[in-house]
This record gives structure tokens, C-alpha cells and sequence, in this order.
């Protein structure tokens, strides 16, 4: 983090520090994947850090394989998806796999484009397994026996 968080950086700063051509940072704002926060009155892009978290997030996504198409519909679909997240690239963490997108938020890994769940947590699954096991053997206790026939429970003696 910088010594000033309202530090700016300059386009030759952006350029250097990312190791990005000054033609494709042109673009990435034109095209507004990335737009810079600041433009000062003479038309020159100022960013803040804020910045270039984003824009170091969708070089490592480009450079990962991603397309910059794929990126841009990743980030209109989590600001659709999660209203409180403003800046997807810089508040999210991100991870490219192939050409798709996953996101982690609050605990939760989903696909970026299509809001999809991505992971599947066998110790939530383990615990609700538990759960109806328990249920089950009170079941059996009160005479009814865990053995499935049509979907329907059959019940003993």
C-alpha cells in the first residue's frame, strides 16, 4: 500500500509498475474494463491503487488465458450479482481457470459470469449426512426402519 492511500500514479507510472504497453492501458480504459478513477482537466488518466489492484488483477487473468471479452461480462455479472461490490477486480479475490472465472466472496466460490456455485463442501455435506443418520436411527428406535422401497419408509413390526 502506498505511504498516502490518495496517492495517484501517473500513466508511465501505471506502465512501469505493471509492465504493461501504454497502448494497452489506453484501451483497457476506452474499452472500460479498467477506467481510471481521475482524469485531470487536460484529459490525462490519474489512478489510485484501488487501480492498480484492478489492473494487475486482469493482467494475471489475461496472462492466465482469460480473454478480455470473458473479463469484461465477469465483472458486469458480479456487479449484477453482488450489488454492494463496486470494483469486482479490487474487491474480489479472483482465479482464472481456463477461460472461466471463479470468484470468492464471503466464504463462497461461484463462476463469475454465470453466479454458478463452484465448490462442493463435503464437511457441510458430511454434517448434514450426520444429521440424518441421527435422524434415521430415532426413526428406527420408534419402529421405523431406514430402508427405502418407492421412496416411501416402511415401517417394522
Amino acid at each position: 500500500m502506498p505511504a498516502d492511500a490518495n496517492e495517484l500514479y501517473r500513466t508511465r507510472d501505471v506502465v512501469e509498475i505493471l509492465g504493461i504497453s501504454r497502448r494497452q492501458l489506453q484501451y483497457w480504459a476506452q474499452t472500460d474494463l479498467i477506467a481510471p478513477t481521475v482524469k485531470t482537466p487536460g484529459g490525462h488518466h490519474r489512478f489510485t491503487f484501488d487501480d492498480l489492484v484492478a489492473l494487475k488483477a486482469a493482467k494475471r487473468l489475461i496472462d492466465a488465458g482469460v480473454s478480455v471479452q470473458r473479463i469484461r461480462r465477469s465483472i458486469q455479472a458480479l456487479r449484477k450479482l453482488l450489488p454492494g461490490v463496486d470494483r469486482p477486480l479490487s474487491e474480489l479475490v479472483l482465479v482464472a481457470t481456463g477461460d472461466v472465472v471463479l470468484a470468492f466472496w464471503e466464504g463462497t466460490v461461484f463462476e463469475a459470469v454465470s453466479g454458478q456455485e463452484w465448490v462442493f463442501e463435503v464437511a457441510q455435506f458430511q454434517s448434514e449426512v450426520e444429521a440424518w443418520r441421527r435422524e434415521a436411527e430415532k426413526r428406527f428406535v420408534r419402529g421405523v426402519r431406514p430402508v427405502r422401497r418407492q421412496r416411501e419408509w416402511i415401517r417394522t413390526a
